[in-house]
């Protein structure tokens, strides 16, 4: 494709299995200001369904997700945001007949088995897709395959953090 300045470009997406690292290249600054890292080499390396930060901003992060068969039920109490980045995801909803989590908590919770309730319905999510994952309700995952969700919510009881594994910080 061209610009408007005549400059020639191509969009490339990355996936699970084909993706450039990529990095940072500090001119003139000090590297530990700087973190990289990769999602879909994260996701890689991942165990299904594990909520991997790849970015934090105060409370919020950003957790890599591999989807691979069917997660546990999840509820949190506030809205999160679920990317798919690569493959294709499933999301069941679900409105609980009672609450399941504390208003006041940060993050998502897993839960024992499917709550009472009434289901929602369901989203077929592919790449690029964007699903809201409402506060108060609780939500389940499926792959076929395996998919790499970015999940954008608050830092919680099960967010991972693997950042000396991670980012390349020099």
């Amino acid at each position: 494709m061209t610009d408007q300045t005549g400059r020639q470009y191509n969009t490339v997406f990355g996936s699970l299995d084909h993706y450039n690292k990529g990095g940072v290249e500090v001119i003139s600054d000090n590297p530990k200001y700087y973190a990289f890292s990769n999602m879909f080499e994260v996701a890689s390396a991942a165990r299904p369904y594990e909520k991997v930060a790849v970015a934090k901003n105060l409370e919020y992060v950003l957790e890599v997700i591999r989807a691979e068969g069917t997660s546990e039920w999840r509820a949190t109490p506030h809205d999160e945001f679920a990317l798919v980045m690569d493959g294709s995801v499933e999301i069941e909803l679900f409105d609980p007949e009672e609450p399941l989590v504390d208003p006041d908590a940060s993050g998502s919770i897993g839960l024992d088995g499917q709550p009472d309730g009434n289901p929602m319905g369901r989203v077929q999510a592919g790449q690029g897709h964007m699903t809201l994952l409402p506060a108060g309700k609780a939500y389940r995952f499926h792959s076929d395959g395996v998919a790499v969700v970015l999940l954008q919510t608050i830092e919680g009881p099960d967010t991972v953090y693997r950042w000396a594994d991670i980012c390349q910080t020099v």
